[in-house]
């Protein structure tokens, strides 16, 4: 009686592993996107911007957002795979990430499908500068493409 008593009881144990609350189990964060290799970490670091909307506009802009390194935009780490930074329309730090979509295109954005409504597809990308444009028609023709120019001394 006593044998099968402890049969009981560690099935009973072993079933409530199964079948028990798992709130407090660490989940790994779930990456649904393939990153494109390499942006994120280039975006950390301090930078002028300024945005533009005709492509003849953009040596001009360029120069103003080198100007506004005097009071930099920071793209800090986030505390996943991310970066820092504001969305249109809020003023609120968010973290994105850098996806890899069809036909060689790259965004940036929250973890959601590459192109994704509030994404910002990159025009172009080095380690000195990168230009972006929203996804969404109605914010890209109220912001107009953002050009980023690493500030003096953020190698």
């Amino acid at each position: 009686m006593r044998t099968s008593g402890l049969i009981a009881a560690a099935t009973a144990l072993l079933l409530g592993g199964c079948f028990g609350p798992v709130a407090d189990t660490p989940q790994p964060r779930a990456t649904a996107y393939t990153a494109a290799t390499g942006s994120v970490a280039s975006l950390v670091g301090k930078w002028g911007v300024a945005s533009y909307r005709k492509e003849e506009d953009l040596k001009r802009t360029e120069a103003m957002a080198r100007a506004h390194c005097r009071q930099p935009y920071e793209i800090k780490k986030g505390p996943t795979d991310g970066v820092m930074m504001h969305v249109a329309d809020d003023s609120k730090l968010y973290e994105l990430t850098t996806k890899a979509g069809p036909k060689g295109k790259t965004y940036l954005g929250f973890n959601a499908p590459p192109g994704h409504d509030q994404d910002r597809e990159f025009i172009s990308h080095s380690n000195e500068k990168f230009r972006l444009k929203f996804v969404n028609p109605d914010i890209h023709t109220r912001y107009g493409i953002y050009i980023y120019v690493r500030c003096p001394g953020q190698a």
